[in-house]
């Protein structure tokens, strides 16, 4: 199985900064996409941004220009770089990687979840 574990979020004043981090362990062979999401208390979860196994990325509007997204794949961990943070980007932050793993001597699709992880941005 495959484990991810986020770090990184808090509180920060509007027009701060934040990075967020999910490592992932696991017998995991590798991983292809990496994504960050983000969900409000009744609402969807919704895509920030995501980064492909050979570097390509994309964001949501809201975001361009002030996130980064990326990866460091000897260490199977994905980073967001928040700058220039909006009370609207309030949420709950949580990491989605997919990719292959080995079970029983078999390689198998994984795609999980990080447990979240909370920004609060005050005005």
């Amino acid at each position: 199985q495959v484990q991810l574990v986020e770090s990184g979020g808090g509180l920060v004043q509007t027009g701060g900064s934040l990075k967020l981090s999910c490592a992932a362990s696991g017998t995991i062979a590798s991983i292809s996409a990496m994504s960050w999401y983000r969900q409000a208390p009744g609402k969807q979860r919704e895509l920030v941004a995501g980064i492909s196994s050979g570097g390509s990325t994309n964001y949501a509007d809201s975001v361009k220009g002030r996130f980064t997204i990326s990866r460091d794949n000897a260490k199977n961990t994905v980073y967001l770089q928040m700058d220039s943070l909006k009370p609207e980007d309030t949420d709950v932050y949580y990491c989605n990687l997919q990719g292959l793993y080995y079970s029983g001597g078999l390689l198998r699709r994984f795609g999980s979840w990080g447990q979240g992880t909370q920004v609060t941005v005050s005005s």
